[in-house]
């Protein structure tokens, strides 16, 4: 199964491959071991592709005392902050999962609540890692009122091949806990923002999986 995300870059990629094949074939019309090779690199570079898109179901196991991982990756950073976007540099602890080329790209709402605060900022495309992705980097920030009321907020953050973030959610939407909220394309990271105190259940590097692990207990 494919993410709608991915269509046009799937058809396209489909046109182009095959119109360079036929070049091929017509310039090198008895060479078939030309010919073989471009059909070998054509196959693997639509795998890659269609991996990026891929849109695996997932059974979610809600609870609103959870913060499950907003997407399928590794989690590169566990820190105490001052988060001066939304909370006017009250201290949180920041949970970031870098999302590979090679993850599933599918965005899913790590709480279920009330969208409390959302908003697109354009900008540079620093690679993922950077210290100064997560502010100066194109980037949306969401705020989610729990329904024990605890604001989490996350960021999709785009990267140096991430060149696209799309969303699904607006100010004062009901939203429900893994459900999807957005997408990256080709990778990147995800920020996620507890209170100080908060129960963390990961550790640095960890593996995780959008909508079933738990991040954190809220």
């Amino acid at each position: 199964m494919f993410h709608r995300e991915g269509k046009n870059t799937i058809m396209i990629t489909l046109l182009l491959l095959f119109l360079i094949n036929a070049g091929i074939s017509f310039l090198f019309p008895e060479n078939e071991l030309v010919k073989n090779i471009f059909i070998f690199i054509s196959v693997i570079f639509l795998i890659i592709i269609l991996q990026f898109f891929r849109n695996p179901s997932v059974n979610i196991s809600k609870n609103s005392c959870n913060v499950l991982s907003p997407a399928d990756g590794k989690v590169v950073v566990i820190e105490e902050v001052e988060e001066t976007e939304y909370f006017n540099k009250e201290k949180r602890i920041q949970i970031s999962v870098f999302m590979s080329p090679f993850n599933v790209h599918v965005n899913r709402n790590p709480v279920g609540g009330i969208v409390k605060y959302f908003k697109y900022h354009p900008g540079k495309y620093l690679v993922a890692w950077h210290p100064k992705s997560s502010t100066e980097n194109e980037r949306t920030t969401t705020v989610i009122l729990t329904n024990n009321s605890k604001e989490i907020l996350f960021r999709q953050i785009a990267g140096a091949l991430a060149r696209r973030i799309v969303w699904y959610i607006k100010d004062g939407q009901k939203v429900e806990q893994g459900d999807e909220m957005g997408f990256i394309k080709f990778g990147s990271r995800v920020d996620i923002f507890v209170p100080i105190g908060t129960k963390i259940n990961v550790k640095l590097n960890d593996v995780v999986k959008g909508g079933r692990t738990i991040l954190a207990e809220i």
